[in-house]
C-alpha cells in the first residue's frame, strides 16, 4: 500500500521556523526588496527546510498579476503563427511568464470577443494579424490594454509589423528580372491588413514597371484554397504566380504537379512568409522570409515594457521588419512559348516604356548590388545576375553562379536547378570529383551501381567580394569546403563584362585560379568507367530552344562537338522565329582542354578538366581556369563564331587591363 504524501508546508509554518512574521515571508517569496538580506536569507533557508513552495493562485491575489499572457492569432495551423508563439514563449519563460493561446479561426465576427476574453485570463495580450475593421481594432485597443498588436500597424498601439508591401514588390522585380510580364496575385482575406499591403506592393510594382500585366484571384490562407485555385490560375494563362502565403502557394504547387504542369518550366511559383516547410516543397519554394520566432521574440519585448509601463506618456512609434527574398528552384526563366501568354509570340522579353526610356543610358558594362545581389548592367538594363548560392540545397553541391544570362534584347540564354538536372545553375565552376567530394551536386557514378546518391557534397564559400564598377569587374575569393566542412581548395574569381557595339553583342570573361593547400586531385565519372562523362569544370546550362545548332571550329554536330579540342563552341537556338546565339570560348593562353557537350537531351557545355585522366595539383600548387561567354542576337556561321570568338576574348583582356 502507497504511504499517503506528506502535508505540504505552509506559511505559518515557515514564518515559525524563521522567527518572523507571515507577512515578512511573503514579502521575501514575492521578491520584495524591503527586507533586510540577512532576514531574506533567514526566511529562504526555512522554506528550503520544509520544502515549501509559494502558492502561485495566492501570489496572483496578492499581486494582482497572473504572470500569464495571451496570444490571439487567426489559425493555430499556420506554422507562421506556430513559429510566433514558440518565440513568445521562449522570452517569456525567461521572465518568468507563461503564455495562453486564443484561435479566432478566421472569423473577423468573433475576434474581438475572443481577444476580450483572452485578456481577462491574463495580465497582457498580443493580438497577432488581426483581422477586424480599423474603427473595431480602435475600439478595442483601450479595453485590452496593456497589448501589442503583431503584423499590422495601428495607430495608439504597441506595434510590430511586417512590411508586406516590399516583400511583394521584391517578388515582383525577381520574377520580371526573369522575364516575366504576366503575373497572378492568389489574394488572401480582403480584411487582413497584411493582404491589403501585399496589393499596395502590388499597386507599387506596377507603376515601376507600366509593361506588367497583374490580375488578382481570391484565394485564401491555408494549403486547400490554394489546390482550389489553380486551376482559375492555369485559365489566366500568367507565366507566375504570387501566392498569398507559402501555404497557399503548396496547394497551388500540388494541384500544378497533378496535372503535369512544370514549375518553373511553364509557369513560376512564389509563396510570402518562409516558413520552415517552404525550403521541402517540391520544388523548393522561392518566398519572401520573415524571421517569425524572433518576430514573436520582440513582441515580447514590447509587451514586458506595456506590462511594467501601463500608462505611458507616449506610445513607442511602430517596429517595421522587411521581409528578405528568398530565392529558390520554383522561379525560374519565362517560357518562351507564354511570352504575354500568347502563344507563337516572340521569345524577346518585352520591352516597357520604362526600359526603352533607359536605352540611353551608359552603354557600357558594369556591375552594381541591388536589393538581391550582383548584377551585370548596361542602360541599365540587366545582363547577368551573380547569385551567391547560399539557398542552394546541399545535394546540388552549393556555390555562387550566373543566373540569369540575357542578350542585350532582353532575352534569356541559361536555366537553373531544371527538372531533369536540379544541380545545373546557369554558368558556374562546378566539378564532379575533388578527392571524392562532389562539387557538381546531384548523384555520383559508382562503377557496376552506376549513379548513386552519396552524402558527399561540398559546397564553395565566399570570404570576400569585391565590385569594380569603373571597370566592370566582379572579384571574389572561395574557399571550397568538402562534406566536412575542410577546405580543399582556394579560389580567386574575376568576372569581367563588356558590350561590344559594332557586334551588336556582349561578352564576359570568367578566370578563376584554384590553389590546393594540401593538393588535390580532380576527377571525373569518365575515369571510373562511365563512357564520355568528362564532365567537370567551368559549365553553362543553357536554356531549350525551339532548335538548337552547335559549331566549333571542326564540327556542327553534337557528336562531333562533344571531347573535341576546339578553342570555342558556339549554341544557336530558334525561338519562334528569333535566334540567339551563346559562344563559349576557352581563355586560359594554354592548349583547349576537350569539351563535354549536350544538346539533344538538354543544351549545356564546359571544358573537361578530367575528360580521360586525372588533373592534379599539387600542394600549394595552382590550376588556371578560364571562360569567356559572347551573348549576342543572330544566327552565326562558322565564320561568325570564329570571329566573334576572338573579338570578344580580346575585348576582355582589353577591360581586365582597366583599359576600357
Amino acid at each position: 500500500m502507497a504511504r499517503p504524501l506528506k502535508s505540504a508546508s505552509t506559511i505559518g509554518q515557515v514564518a515559525t521556523a524563521a522567527g518572523v512574521s507571515r507577512a515578512t515571508v511573503s514579502r521575501v517569496m514575492n521578491g520584495r526588496t524591503s527586507v533586510a538580506p540577512e532576514i531574506a536569507a533567514r526566511v529562504h533557508a526555512a522554506a528550503d527546510r520544509l520544502q515549501y513552495r509559494p502558492s502561485n493562485t495566492a501570489r496572483s491575489l496578492s499581486l494582482g498579476r497572473t504572470n500569464t499572457v495571451a496570444l490571439v492569432v487567426p489559425d493555430l495551423g499556420n506554422p507562421m503563427f506556430q513559429q510566433i508563439l514558440r518565440g513568445v514563449m521562449a522570452a517569456a519563460a525567461e521572465s518568468g511568464y507563461r503564455v495562453l493561446v486564443g484561435e479566432t479561426a478566421e472569423s473577423v465576427a468573433e475576434e474581438a470577443e475572443a481577444a476580450l476574453e483572452a485578456r481577462l485570463r491574463c495580465d497582457a495580450l498580443i493580438l497577432a494579424s488581426p483581422r477586424m475593421p480599423e474603427e473595431e481594432l480602435a475600439a478595442l485597443l483601450p479595453r485590452a490594454a496593456p497589448l501589442v498588436v503583431l503584423n499590422r500597424p495601428v495607430t495608439g498601439a504597441r506595434t510590430l509589423a511586417v512590411d508586406y508591401a516590399h516583400g511583394m514588390t521584391a517578388l515582383v522585380d525577381h520574377l520580371v528580372g526573369l522575364g516575366h510580364r504576366d503575373l497572378a496575385y492568389l489574394a488572401g482575406p480582403a480584411s487582413a491588413a497584411s493582404n491589403q499591403a501585399r496589393l499596395r506592393g502590388l499597386d507599387e510594382a506596377a507603376r515601376r514597371h507600366p509593361f506588367l500585366r497583374l490580375r488578382t484571384i481570391s484565394a485564401g490562407t491555408t494549403i486547400e484554397d490554394g489546390y482550389r485555385v489553380a486551376d482559375e490560375v492555369l485559365e489566366t494563362r500568367a507565366t507566375g504566380a504570387l501566392a498569398f502565403n507559402d501555404l497557399v502557394a503548396f496547394g497551388l504547387l500540388a494541384r500544378l504537379n497533378e496535372t503535369g504542369v512544370a514549375v518553373p518550366g511553364d509557369i513560376s511559383v512564389t509563396g510570402f512568409d518562409g516558413i520552415e516547410l517552404s525550403r521541402y516543397a517540391t520544388p523548393s519554394l522561392t518566398t519572401a522570409g520573415v524571421n517569425q520566432f524572433d518576430l514573436g521574440h520582440r513582441a515580447w519585448a514590447r509587451l514586458v515594457t506595456a506590462i511594467e509601463d501601463a500608462e505611458p506618456e507616449t506610445e513607442p512609434e511602430p517596429e517595421m521588419t522587411r521581409p528578405e527574398l528568398v530565392v529558390r528552384a520554383s522561379s525560374g526563366l519565362v517560357p518562351p512559348a507564354r511570352r504575354l501568354g500568347v502563344p507563337g509570340a516572340s521569345a524577346v522579353l518585352p520591352v516597357g516604356p520604362t526600359e526603352t526610356a533607359q536605352l540611353a543610358g551608359d552603354p557600357r558594362a558594369h556591375w552594381r548590388t541591388d536589393a538581391v545581389g550582383p548584377v551585370l548592367v548596361s542602360r541599365d538594363l540587366p545582363l547577368a545576375r551573380y547569385a551567391g548560392g547560399t539557398d542552394m540545397p546541399l545535394v546540388h553541391s552549393p556555390r555562387p553562379h550566373l543566373h540569369p544570362v540575357h542578350s542585350l534584347s532582353g532575352r534569356a540564354v541559361t536555366q537553373v536547378s531544371p527538372v531533369d538536372h536540379r544541380h545545373h545553375y546557369g554558368l558556374s565552376f562546378t566539378i564532379a570529383d575533388v578527392d571524392g567530394t562532389s562539387y557538381w551536386g546531384g548523384r555520383t557514378y559508382l562503377p557496376a551501381q552506376g549513379p548513386t546518391l552519396l552524402r558527399n557534397h561540398g559546397r564553395q564559400i565566399s570570404t570576400g567580394l569585391d565590385i569594380d564598377e569603373s571597370e566592370a569587374r566582379l572579384r571574389e575569393s572561395i574557399t571550397w569546403a568538402d562534406q566536412h566542412d575542410r577546405q580543399q581548395l582556394l579560389e580567386e574569381r574575376e568576372l569581367t563584362g563588356v558590350v561590344i557595339p559594332e557586334a551588336e553583342a556582349w561578352a564576359l570573361g570568367w578566370h578563376s585560379r584554384l590553389t590546393a593547400p594540401s593538393g588535390a586531385t580532380i576527377s571525373s565519372p569518365a575515369l571510373r568507367g562511365r563512357p564520355g562523362a568528362g564532365y567537370g569544370g567551368l559549365f553553362c546550362r543553357l536554356i531549350s530552344a525551339d532548335t538548337t545548332e552547335v559549331l566549333t571550329a571542326d564540327a556542327a554536330t553534337e557528336s562531333g562537338a562533344h571531347g573535341s579540342r576546339s578553342p570555342w563552341i558556339a549554341f544557336s537556338g530558334r525561338h519562334d522565329g528569333e535566334w540567339t546565339s551563346v559562344i563559349l570560348v576557352q581563355d586560359t593562353g594554354a592548349d583547349p582542354l576537350p569539351w563535354f557537350v549536350r544538346v539533344a537531351d538538354y543544351v549545356g557545355a564546359g571544358p573537361a578538366l578530367a575528360w580521360d585522366s586525372p588533373c592534379v595539383i599539387g600542394t600549394g600548387e595552382s590550376l588556371a581556369a578560364g571562360l569567356v561567354m559572347l551573348v549576342v542576337d543572330r544566327r552565326l556561321t562558322t565564320q561568325d563564331a570564329a570571329d566573334f570568338a576572338d573579338l570578344a576574348c580580346a575585348r576582355v583582356a582589353t577591360a581586365r587591363r582597366g583599359e576600357l
